[in-house]
């Protein structure tokens, strides 16, 4: 009985001990030089690093190398992962983490990582409302279960030009943080009640002048896909958070306002 009870409370000290732990493991890690080599990566494939802030472009390079000492980054379809491709999707996933670490994406396992657009099957309304398996070919994707899946030919793409509001690496990444709760709906884990009140006033009405744009056929900053769904428009609204913000400023600045406050970043700052 003694014993059992002496286990159960070394269990309990080791759960309360575990966070400092992991911080000061983490911090460890974030304060070790960066490899001369992922700089040159960085310099070659993600242009947008460079438009930080000089404290910024350090806090990046720490927690990169947290992400990558922490999440496994696995080829599928024969692909063999390269420093390259690390360090690459590493830097674009770890944007999002610049004002707020939100735990390293706790929730995420591993990253598959593809040579090119793979191949997935999803339920699909059929006629007569019968449910039927479609194959559609996909850039990226994020799994509540913990993977997020990406294929390199686009990855290459989105940091190839930081301007243009088109990100997979950020698309996904956002969705993971709006999975950490378990489920995705575009309402990512927020501070409070008040907070979420405004959240949902912001971006139900951005989301519905979206879907209004789309069904006429008009064309803007956000693109057409974060009409499918909440969580969707989070996503990309987040590409253009990072990518162009200027112009969500301008055009859409109580979007731009929630998603800075969300992120704890203003990319304003970077131009």
């Amino acid at each position: 009985m003694l014993l059992t009870v002496a286990l159960a409370l070394g269990l309990v000290a080791w759960l309360i001990a575990l966070p400092a732990l992991t911080r000061r493991r983490r911090a460890r890690i974030a304060r070790q030089p960066f490899p001369a080599p992922w700089r040159r990566i960085l310099r070659r494939r993600v242009p947008l690093v460079q438009r930080l802030p000089a404290d910024l472009q350090l806090r990046l390079k720490g927690l990169m190398q947290v992400f990558l000492a922490e999440k496994p980054i696995i080829g599928c379809a024969g692909l063999e992962v390269s420093e390259e491709m690390r360090v690459t999707i590493a830097a674009q996933a770890c944007l999002p983490l610049l004002g707020a670490t939100r735990g390293f994406y706790p929730e995420l396992k591993q990253v598959l990582l593809y040579p090119g657009a793979f191949v997935v099957d999803r339920p699909a309304p059929g006629p007569g409302g019968v449910q039927m398996e479609q194959r559609r070919a996909l850039a990226g994707e994020s799994w509540v279960q913990g993977q997020v899946l990406l294929s390199w030919q686009d990855v290459l793409a989105g940091a190839a030009d930081p301007a243009d509001g088109s990100n997979v690496v950020i698309h996904e990444f956002a969705h993971q943080l709006d999975q950490a709760k378990g489920f995705a709906n575009g309402a990512p884990l927020l501070a409070n009640a008040q907070a979420y009140q405004r959240w949902s006033r912001v971006m139900q009405q951005e989301y519905d002048a979206l879907r209004g744009r789309v069904a006429r056929g008009e064309t803007g900053l956000l693109d057409a896909y974060g009409a499918t769904d909440p969580a969707e428009f989070f996503a990309v609204a987040s590409e253009v958070l990072f990518e162009q913000p200027q112009r969500l400023s301008v055009e859409h600045p109580a979007l731009y306002a929630e998603l800075r406050g969300y992120y704890r970043i203003d990319p304003l700052s970077w131009y």
